[in-house]
């Protein structure tokens, strides 16, 4: 799968390798975004990239070899076309690069993957994260309070979702 951009522009996503893993595990670990998303060993995202039922990719500048983030998708062979956007990570904030790499992954999910339904989890306090998801169309379906212990608090996940006729 390598997306070349479209509307997308200046973006391009292709299937994460081995030799990606460090800047993974570095940019899940960087200070703006370990807050917001969980922690994964190298182990962890290697299984990942084996399971046919989940896309890791990686997320570049088109043209480049800049890696700019990354974003695990789970649920392509769900029987209920439920398609999960279990992580997007992007590394070079502030230039539109998540909102364009969000626009890919619904057309990819509705147009190539067959989803009926892109859904989420976000953190309660990210609310730059959330204000790009329903921006984009994602709707906040329900709050689940206090089920992720971030180092040692409890914290509070909203679930969000676009449906494809809303795409």
């Amino acid at each position: 799968m390598n997306i070349a951009p479209n509307k997308w522009q200046s973006i391009a996503v292709r299937p994460t390798n081995e030799k990606d893993l460090s800047y993974v595990l570095k940019a899940e670990a960087g200070e703006e975004n370990a807050p917001y998303v969980a922690q994964w060993s190298r182990q962890q995202h290697l299984d990942a990239m084996k399971d046919e039922d989940i896309k890791h990719i990686i997320i570049e500048e088109s043209g480049t070899d800049n890696t700019i983030g990354y974003a695990i998708i789970a649920g392509i062979k769900s029987n209920d076309n439920a398609i999960e956007l279990r992580r997007i990570v992007i590394t070079e904030k502030g230039r539109g690069y998540g909102r364009r790499a969000l626009q890919m992954i619904k057309a990819l999910s509705f147009n190539e993957w067959g989803a009926h339904r892109l859904w989420l989890d976000v953190r309660e306090k990210n609310t730059r994260a959330q204000g790009l998801y329903l921006s984009e169309g994602f709707v906040k379906e329900g709050l689940l309070r206090e089920c992720v212990n971030w180092q040692g608090s409890y914290e509070s996940i909203y679930i969000m979702s676009i449906l494809k006729q809303e795409y």
